[in-house]
């Protein structure tokens, strides 16, 4: 395979930055749930009906310093990020919803809520994808062509997503490049963009002694493995990020290394999801 075929300029590889927006959507009490969020980079469990109001200042934390810093290290060097979002999570922060339009950033949805949708029979399903779809449209201008769910979904998603006008889903970790599923229910194709745990800043969360200089060898050694593939089969790459977790100060000065590094290496092609998908739909479409 001619690999100068594949991405734009002959690049090798296609890195994909997702920009995870949660903050203002996750599990509260002060929001009529029965329990605070569970996902805590101190690690505290409390019992149903307590606030958590630590963990409250800790996703606070992401929508007011996390995201000027993440979106401000993204526009000194002109690239353009996904930023998959709940969408509850920008109608409470419309400056960041009118930045992530304003900067030429990708939106994809990310649920209405940071919730798990495993449990949805198909009609609350449905209407949780329409909600989300519609939400964002109002706040960044911009209908949503990609879906990400809080990491469970159900059988029914992938053909709901086709229904509902979407044209990729990320929740698939099975390749290093796109792919196409056709729902046999209704035959119709959708895109697969595969996304990734391993190079995800959520480690540096789910294991304290996990620091942010192991996760940049980490996210070197993934480069240079997928850039030197990239010469015979193609590669895409995804760096998943969160505004609480590496918009912390220490955390930022290591993604900004990476960063540096890509911006500094020729043959790496940045890209939103939504431009991958187009560029592999006109170079592979799906077949009958």
């Amino acid at each position: 395979m001619n690999t100068e075929t594949i991405w734009p300029n002959g690049a090798r590889l296609a890195l994909s930055i997702v920009v995870n927006v949660e903050e203002g959507a996750e599990m509260s009490v002060a929001d009529g749930d029965k329990r605070a969020e569970a996902v805590d980079e101190m690690g505290m469990m409390v019992k149903p009906g307590i606030r958590n109001f630590s963990n409250e200042s800790n996703y606070a934390y992401g929508i007011k310093a996390g995201a000027p810093r993440i979106m401000d290290m993204l526009a000194r060097r002109n690239l353009q990020a996904t930023f998959t979002a709940a969408a509850q999570s920008l109608e409470r922060a419309p400056d960041i919803a009118q930045r992530i339009a304003d900067d030429g950033h990708e939106i994809c949805a990310h649920g209405y809520r940071w919730q798990v949708q495993h449990n949805m029979d198909e009609d609350t399903e449905r209407a949780f994808i329409r909600r989300a779809a519609e939400s964002i449209q109002i706040t960044t201008g911009t209908r949503p062509v990609g879906w990400l769910s809080r990491y469970l979904f159900t059988a029914n998603t992938r053909r709901l997503l086709i229904e509902e006008g979407f044209r990729y889903h990320m929740d698939d970790y099975s390749d290093d490049k796109p792919f196409w599923d056709r729902d046999t229910k209704i035959g119709e194709p959708i895109l697969i963009l595969p996304y990734a745990i391993d190079t995800n800043d959520m480690k540096m969360w789910n294991a304290p002694a996990y620091s942010p200089n192991d996760w940049v060898d980490y996210l070197n050694d993934t480069l240079d493995v997928l850039y030197k593939e990239g010469a015979k089969e193609p590669r895409m790459m995804s760096l998943g990020l969160h505004l609480r977790i590496a918009g912390r100060p220490g955390r930022a000065a290591a993604l900004e290394s990476f960063i540096e590094r890509v911006n500094n290496t020729d043959g790496i092609w940045v890209a939103t999801r939504a431009q991958i998908m187009e560029h592999w739909t006109r170079t592979f479409p799906p077949q009958d």
